[in-house]
């Protein structure tokens, strides 16, 4: 409940509060009852889980697998605005569109589409969109306060939020589950096989949210003063590829087709092919960029927050925290016999609404990916699939859809003044309810077939 308190609330630094759960984890664990299997709960109540113990448990997370990954994608999100590739690729994707306002605002969750396999980090992603969108703006003398702009500026940060479903790389939300998921249920799950399963989901919103934008804050403009023309102006001014970029790209596609054939052609996981290509655009001479210049720019609080994050779930798993709570809710809901898709439209339903409280996605998956794990392993529905139910919940705490301080990127956005939060939320609202109905969709005929429901 502290946990979720700060993160919701916002009152202090995300990895400040991470520290202070830390703390937390250590000393109330450690003071906390001891009770091994087999002996009684009065028999066991003297014996202290201690502080060591309680220490252990706070920094166990900083030993799994999915904290390497989320610390080598942040050096490729900033391998990408160092070289300037992201903003090349962005400008160049926009000068292709064409002209009329509804292509521009394609064009932009194109690039959210094309950047989420590049840059895992939906905050840099939104981040390198923004001053593109400001500039284009800008450029052809559009008012920021306009409808167009708003369009646009909304558009960046929900088509990130969506592309952080159908790429299990793009957001630091799937790497945490996947961890927990793992070390609890003993299944990894590829960068192939999550693609598999999640791309058509974010294929169709894409596409809706094209149509609620155009639909809910319609354009005035039909077309760009200025035209394509002015886009390429601003490629013009960047000038010709440099070296660094060349090389960046060619080690992007190379990373990216190691995540593709994972466990296709090779056994290698996607931690480790990550850490690899870090390293080499690390070294000297071949390298792409120095320690130095990528240190001061690294999120060092996201890597502390994502690491109390996973040892905050396991914890509630170790301690029987996660085995309780989903008593509650299993009977709360009267999930125990229902169907697997109404335990699925229960479970989605109750993470859209909870995820109003949070401000972090990293937050909401490693606070109820482990309860929801349990909850499933509790109901009696036969062939349920544990391991696919709770990847699809997964995509759900990607919904921060409604409100800006429902994800970073979000805020991001927010901050250039180009929309109000009313304009968010009524583009918003309907983009969720539209997302759940998909997911209850997906989820009796294709996720079916695919044996995850």
């Amino acid at each position: 409940m502290v946990r979720s308190y700060y993160y919701a609330s916002d009152c202090v630094a995300y990895p400040t509060s991470a520290m202070l759960i830390m703390s937390l984890m250590a000393l109330l664990l450690g003071t906390s009852p001891k009770i091994p299997d087999g002996i009684d709960m009065d028999v066991s109540a003297n014996l202290i889980i201690g502080s060591s113990e309680g220490l252990k448990m706070a920094i166990g997370g900083f030993g799994n697998n999915a904290l390497a990954l989320v610390g080598g994608a942040l050096f490729l999100s900033v391998a990408m605005t160092h070289t300037g590739l992201d903003k090349r690729i962005a400008l160049f994707i926009l000068s292709k569109i064409g002209i009329k306002t509804n292509r521009v605002l394609l064009g932009v969750i194109l690039v959210g589409f094309v950047l989420s396999f590049f840059v895992p980090s939906t905050t840099a992603r939104v981040s390198c969109m923004v001053p593109i969108i400001m500039g284009i703006i800008g450029a052809f003398g559009i008012d920021r306060k306009s409808r167009f702009a708003a369009v646009l500026m909304i558009a960046s940060a929900q088509a990130d939020s969506i592309w952080n479903v159908g790429i299990k790389t793009a957001a630091a939300q799937n790497v945490v589950a996947l961890g927990i998921i793992e070390k609890q249920l003993g299944k990894y799950i590829s960068w192939t096989d999550w693609l598999i399963a999640a791309a058509p989901f974010a294929v169709f919103m894409s596409i809706i949210l094209y149509y609620i934008l155009l639909k809910i804050i319609p354009p005035e403009i039909e077309e760009m003063p200025g035209g394509k023309d002015g886009v390429a102006l601003i490629l013009k001014e960047l000038g010709p590829m440099k070296a660094n970029e060349k090389k960046l790209l060619l080690l992007s596609g190379i990373l990216l087709c190691f995540w593709v054939t994972e466990k296709l052609l090779h056994s290698f996981d996607t931690s480790t092919t990550t850490l690899v290509m870090v390293t080499i655009m690390l070294l000297p001479k071949i390298g792409i960029m120095r320690w130095q210049d990528a240190q001061s720019k690294i999120s060092w609080g996201t890597v502390l927050l994502l690491g109390v994050g996973i040892s905050l779930g396991q914890a509630i798993l170790a301690t029987k925290a996660a085995a309780w709570i989903a008593k509650l809710l299993v009977a709360w809901f009267g999930l125990t016999t229902m169907p697997a898709i109404v335990i699925l439209g229960v479970l989605a339903a109750f993470l859209i609404i909870i995820h109003l409280g949070f401000a972090s996605a990293t937050a909401l998956a490693s606070a109820m990916i482990p309860i929801f794990i349990t909850i499933l392993q509790s109901v009696k529905t036969p062939g349920i699939n544990v391991v696919g139910m709770t990847m699809i919940l997964q995509y759900v705490v990607s919904f921060g859809f409604i409100l800006p301080v429902n994800a970073p990127q979000n805020m991001v956005a927010y901050s250039t003044g180009t929309f109000e939060v009313k304009d968010f939320v009524k583009t918003g609202i309907p983009l969720t309810i539209a997302a759940y109905l998909l997911i209850l969709l997906l989820g009796a005929t294709y996720w079916k077939w695919l044996g995850l429901v």
